[in-house]
């Protein structure tokens, strides 16, 4: 009896696990360019003498799922879509580097460009200054140019470039905050392959209507242990009565 409240009592948990894996997703699921997480499971003894015969599981693995969002036209200038592979740079709260691909910029009241989560975006040489401007562009290989208020129409001023690179997905790991980072040893340096279309964001890889379902399937699967638990209980129960009767 006891395995099988210990078969429940571990379906339950990895019901409630997945339950909150797949809430972060969903409620990300209009977040431009999020990556969805993803969780394993594998299965395990229990050990000590006797115990032999119960297993569980327990998470293995929590990854992300890096494949790229659909592309979504929006006419803004600020809005930015990494084409194909690629991250762009941003600084994290704790100043260190990271890499999104989330592209609604704008800047900020210290005039830093940022993306919509208020994330510095980093240039050839730290976080991107724009001074005050008449027209804002981002050109396919990051170049961010400005008309400054009072010039000439005629020409752009350069600001600087944003920092766009590429990372093999074996050494990309996501953090607590979304944001990707490096586990490789050397330094990240920008790639100059990597493309930029203006006026378009990546949406999240996310499917609503999927997480939804998945969501409801859960749900379900976590009653079902719940159940088996309160089975596993009764049949303990009548298990002792007998007992005692004998």
């Amino acid at each position: 009896m006891d395995r099988l409240l210990y078969v429940a009592m571990s379906g339950a948990d990895m019901a409630s696990t997945s339950q909150i894996i797949n809430g972060q997703n969903l409620a990300n699921a209009s977040t431009p360019g999020f990556k969805a997480d993803t969780i394993a499971f594998s299965e395990a003894l229990l050990a000590g003498q006797g115990y032999e015969s119960r297993s569980f599981t327990r998470v293995s693995k929590i990854g992300t799922n890096t494949e790229h969002g659909k592309m979504q036209a929006t006419g803004r200038d600020m809005d930015v879509a990494i084409n194909g592979e690629g991250w762009m740079a941003v600084q994290a709260l704790d100043g260190s580097e990271a890499y999104t691909r989330r592209g609604d910029l704008r800047i900020d009241s210290l005039g830093l460009l940022t993306n919509g989560e208020g994330r510095p975006i980093l240039g050839n040489g730290g976080p991107i200054a724009v001074p005050p401007h008449a027209k804002f562009e981002v050109g396919s290989d990051g170049t961010v140019s400005i008309l400054p208020l009072g010039q000439n129409p005629s020409g752009l001023a350069v600001v600087d470039r944003i920092k766009l690179v590429k990372i093999d997905t074996e050494f990309l790991q996501k953090g607590g905050d979304g944001l990707m980072r490096s586990t490789a040893v050397e330094p990240v340096l920008p790639d100059a392959s990597v493309r930029v279309s203006s006026g378009y964001l990546e949406a999240s890889n996310v499917s609503s209507v999927e997480a939804m379902v998945e969501m409801i399937e859960l749900a379900r699967a976590f009653e079902m242990q719940i159940e088996m638990m309160n089975v596993a209980k009764e049949l303990d129960q009548s298990t002792s009565q007998l007992v005692k009767m004998s």
